[in-house]
């Protein structure tokens, strides 16, 4: 799979620090703007954020394309609702080789599960072709493809929703391609706008504990996975 940022909004913390500032100044944000430096408005943005007044940083829209990806994975992806997708389309992308399709680590590790999982795909991607031949459209033939094959799709979020994806898909229960993508994505947004991504990830690195409770994995270890993601 690639991850990759491919832009956002042109200084984010400078302009999420001037949205906070509007509401406790008699000037505008094109004022305050021009007078702000960044190491204020990343102070403002942590105060704020810390308030729990989170709305002021989405006004940064981050744009990331997600490559080589499953579309069990965008099955999952595209439900986090406040966001812009745009998806490579099986109606005019054919699939034909077992290179266009993800396996799964647990299956990768196991030969003789891998193999039968291999056959299958090959089968399948044999009778995609033969459909094809016979002058079936893609957009008809594709009603055969697993789960399995592979996409890109493009996705932009602003910040607050980038948190929230965060908090949900970066968690050690998240299914493990997504959480991979996630923790990803977190990267790359943290590196180019710290203060609004500052103890973003699994809702344990925030809160300080699991609300996942009883149905929290044993190896978790909360301690570990906050400052895993301190450090990220």
């Amino acid at each position: 799979m690639k991850v990759k940022l491919l832009r956002y909004t042109p200084d984010p913390e400078l302009l999420c620090g001037a949205a906070a500032l509007t509401s406790s100044r008699h000037e505008g944000a094109s004022k305050i703007i021009e007078k702000l430096d960044l190491g204020k408005a990343r102070r403002v943005v942590r105060r704020v954020t810390g308030y729990g007044h989170e709305s002021v940083i989405e006004h940064a829209c981050f744009t990331f394309s997600l490559e080589g990806i499953s579309r069990a994975m965008t099955h999952q992806l595209v439900r986090h609702r406040i966001a812009s997708y745009t998806q490579q389309s099986q109606r005019y992308v054919a699939y034909n080789t077992l290179g266009h399709y993800v396996v799964p680590p647990s299956i990768s590790q196991n030969p003789k599960v891998k193999k039968i999982f291999e056959n299958t795909l090959m089968q399948i991607s044999k009778s995609y072709q033969k459909l094809l031949e016979h002058g079936i459209p893609k957009e008809d033939a594709r009603f055969l493809l697993p789960n399995a094959a592979k996409t890109n799709i493009v996705v932009t979020m602003n910040a607050r929703e980038l948190r929230h994806f965060f908090r949900l898909r970066c968690c050690q229960r998240s299914q493990w391609e997504i959480r991979e993508v996630a923790i990803e994505m977190l990267r790359q947004a943290k590196k180019v706008a710290p203060s609004l991504f500052e103890n973003a990830g699994p809702s344990c690195v925030e809160l300080g504990y699991c609300p996942e409770g009883a149905m929290k994995p044993e190896t978790c270890n909360i301690k570990e996975i906050k400052k895993r993601f301190i450090e990220l």
